[in-house]
């Protein structure tokens, strides 16, 4: 693994496109990246973080815009959308499109875990011509007490013991927060929390209780 600068993105870009592995900074934790469709990249990923398949990866989204000509969005997803995009907050939102769906398998059929990044994994996602699927750089072991790698030092720890090969690490210094995203599932009228996160359960409750439903106003629980 080379460590590169965030000027350098273009090198994740090109190592991205071309089926490698990246892994980029967040004010979250460090993330690893991988072409959303190149099944053989993202499986890479699962085996080496000990991943459960059954967790899909998470879908980087370009821009606002695709969300929409992507995935369905009901009224609490664009309200969420609108509050908190770009920024520290997923959705579990149903796919328009099946047969497109089955294309990206690792980020979820038939929903995907949708989420727009604000910082350098937005810029990759929004630079690559193919869509990028993300998780946690560290390995999936529910006794681990460090978490997610929030260092390139971290991260290189974490490429070692899981003998992953990963093209570049971006460089971003230490992750201020070491905090989940905030996850809802949007796939029905009715939003729910399914994870806490950054994003407090107070300010997804106040984005959308003004959401009208046919029992009155939707709020999540």
């Amino acid at each position: 693994m080379k460590l590169i600068f965030p000027d350098e993105l273009n090198l994740a870009v090109q190592a991205i496109e071309a089926g490698g592995l990246v892994v980029v900074p967040t004010h979250r934790w460090y993330m690893i990246c991988a072409n959303a469709r190149d099944r053989e990249a993202c499986n890479r990923i699962y085996a080496g973080k000990g991943r459960p398949r059954s967790k899909s990866l998470a879908y980087v989204l370009p821009s606002r815009i695709a969300a929409d000509d992507l995935f369905v969005m009901t009224p609490a997803a664009h309200r969420l959308a609108a509050a908190f995009w770009p920024g520290d907050l997923a959705m579990f939102l149903r796919w328009r499109d099946l047969d497109h769906a089955q294309r990206h398998e690792p980020v979820g059929v038939p929903n995907a875990l949708v989420t727009l990044d604000p910082g350098l994994l937005g810029q990759l996602a929004e630079q690559c011509t193919v869509p990028i699927a993300a998780t946690t750089a560290n390995r999936s072991d529910p006794s681990s007490t460090t978490g997610p790698a929030i260092t390139a030092e971290e991260v290189q720890q974490f490429v070692t013991e899981a003998g992953i090969n990963v093209a570049y690490c971006i460089n971003g210094g230490i992750s201020p927060l070491a905090h989940h995203l905030t996850i809802i599932d949007c796939t029905e009228p009715h939003a729910k929390i399914v994870r806490s996160g950054v994003v407090h359960d107070r300010a997804v409750n106040a984005a959308i209780a003004a959401v009208a439903t046919g029992a009155g106003t939707e709020a999540v629980s």
